[in-house]
Order: structure tokens, then C-alpha cells, then sequence
């Protein structure tokens, strides 16, 4: 059997076998990944810039408080900068505790709250919140989908040929676990 002859049997076999071998699932898989990551950056994005007039309405009425607005600046500037996915998350996740405490500082001072323009920057921020909430769990669900294709045979054969690597999940960071301490009692 001449070369040829055997390539033309070999061929048909080959993509065969290719193609239930993950080599389309798992790139697809990654890209889904990536989407989701891109919606989820879109809105720390639109956190972000909701932020700064947040923080200048407030400084009107606790400018003492500027370690909580340099920490808000610290974590933005962070999130901007972000190169990777884990260091977008660890932004987000400094940037939220950072917010948590500007919120603590604002039951301080009832009149703030009675402000026209900070109740309407707190249901913006309001609404990105609940975006970003709907955000992480769809990037999650793409790692989980990702993370699962790139496991099972045979596309885990197929990651690890062409170096497909396990993705983080986004997870919130050990602060959010305590609760928030309300105190109506302050005036």
C-alpha cells in the first residue's frame, strides 16, 4: 500500500476520532468563559464610575473621613489596572468592602440621606450591585461549564495537549461573611 493510499484510509479515522475529542468544545467553552467575564468587567466598570460622585456627594458632609474616600480611590484605581481575572476579582472584592464602609459612614449623617442627588447616585449604585450580582453568577456558571468540558474524556486529553487551563471561580472574599451592624439609634 502505497503512502498515499494510506493516508487517504487514515484521514477519515483521524477526523473522526478529532472530532468528538473536545477540540471545538473546549475553546468554545473558554470563550463563553471569556464573555461572561467581559459583561462582569462592563459592570465593575459602571461601579466605578458611579463611585466618585457617590464619594464627592458624601464628602460634603464627613470630609473627616478621608481614610474610607483614599481607600475607595486605592481600590478603583486597582480595578482599572487589573490585568487578569484574579486580579479584577480581588479589586472587585477590595473595592466592595472599601464601598461597605463609605455606607457606614453615611448612616452617620441623616441629612445626607435626605439628599435628592445621593438617593438617586444610591439607586444607581443600587442597580449595578444587583447587575453585578447577576454577573458573577453568570461568569460562574460559564467556568462551571468551561471547567466541566475541559474534565471529562476525552476533551481533558485535548486541554491538556494544547494547554487549556482551569479558571477561578469568583468567589466573594472572607469579609462579606460578617453582616453589616445598623444602628438606627445614631443621630
Amino acid at each position: 500500500m502505497t503512502n498515499v493510499r494510506r493516508f487517504g484510509l487514515l484521514a477519515p479515522l483521524a477526523a473522526v476520532s478529532l472530532a468528538g475529542c473536545g477540540l471545538n468544545s473546549v475553546p468554545t467553552a473558554e470563550e463563553k468563559v471569556n464573555a461572561e467575564f467581559g459583561d462582569l468587567q462592563a459592570d465593575y466598570q459602571r461601579r466605578a464610575d458611579l463611585i466618585p460622585n457617590l464619594v464627592e456627594t458624601v464628602k460634603g458632609y464627613a470630609s473627616h473621613e478621608e481614610g474610607v474616600f483614599k481607600e475607595i480611590a486605592d481600590a478603583r484605581s486597582k480595578l482599572l489596572a487589573a490585568k487578569s481575572p484574579a486580579e479584577t476579582i480581588e479589586a472587585a472584592n477590595q473595592q466592595s468592602s472599601a464601598l461597605g464602609r463609605l455606607l457606614a459612614v453615611v448612616e452617620n449623617y441623616p441629612n445626607l440621606k435626605a439628599n435628592e442627588q445621593f438617593n438617586r447616585l444610591m439607586d444607581e449604585l443600587s442597580g449595578t450591585e444587583n447587575r453585578l450580582s447577576v454577573a458573577r453568577m453568570r461568569y460562574n456558571e460559564k467556568i462551571q461549564e468551561y471547567n466541566t468540558t475541559r474534565r471529562r474524556f476525552p476533551s481533558n486529553v485535548t486541554a491538556k495537549v494544547f494547554g487549556f487551563k482551569e479558571y477561578p471561580y469568583y468567589e466573594a472574599p472572607a469579609s462579606s461573611q460578617a453582616a453589616p451592624k445598623v444602628d438606627f439609634n445614631k443621630r
